[in-house]
């Protein structure tokens, strides 16, 4: 039987944590421990190596972006999401470039939250439907499409077959199904993606590949 996820809170609402972790524990998911400080919630994640994160934004010093910049700098394996009530371009543009797997509302419905979590633990990027109109805005305003056509041509043709795959939600063990090739090696192609972009996430490198016409839809 697989064991169960487990998952780490880190949010200064009492109510809100506790309710969660009621939820989780409900659908067999193990939360390890639930803080309401920052500083407490990075020693934990060193301590206890979660599989997961749930992180919020709007939290006294250090705020939710300082502790997951700090997160992924000492346990950089370590899946963090956040699970915020803030829409904030600005706040949706850093949480993924300091690394974030996941930006959620806290407003969404139960079962997607559970389904969400799933696909963060196998690699997938989850980001609240509504707000993917304010990640590609935040992408496009890093680069314009002009500026990026030349950096798309630096890819080699197994990195464009990745980006594809990335452009449609596709996790690195599904790609490396697909492609007949290891995890290890997709991650690689997607970290030399990232930085032939300059970008920080594979949820911008989806974006800006859609823009591009580089998916399933568009190579058929």
């Amino acid at each position: 039987m697989n064991k169960p996820l487990r998952v780490l809170l880190i949010d200064d609402h009492s109510l809100f944590r506790a309710g969660l972790a009621e939820l989780l524990s409900r659908r067999n998911i193990d939360v390890i421990a639930s803080v309401q400080e920052g500083r407490e919630g990075i020693n934990l994640v060193k301590e206890l190596l979660p599989d997961i994160v749930i992180l919020d934004i709007r939290m006294p010093e250090p705020n939710g972006l300082a502790v997951l910049k700090l997160i992924k700098t000492h346990s950089p394996q370590v899946r963090v999401v956040m699970v915020t009530t803030s829409r904030d371009d600005s706040d949706v543009a850093e949480a993924m470039r300091l690394g974030a797997q996941g930006y959620l509302l806290k407003d969404m419905q139960p079962d997607e939250l559970i389904k969400s979590l799933y696909a963060i633990q196998q690699d997938e990027i989850m980001v609240a439907p509504e707000l993917a109109g304010v990640l590609a805005r935040v992408v496009q305003g890093k680069a314009n499409k002009s500026c990026t056509d030349d950096i798309i041509s630096t890819l080699t043709p197994r990195e464009r077959e990745i980006i594809i795959h990335l452009a449609d939600g596709g996790s690195n063990k599904h790609i490396a199904r697909i492609l007949n090739i290891s995890d290890g090696t997709v991650k690689l192609h997607v970290k030399s993606i990232l930085r032939k972009l300059n970008i920080h996430s594979r949820v911008e490198a989806a974006v800006i590949a859609v823009e591009h016409g580089l998916n399933k839809q568009t190579q058929q």
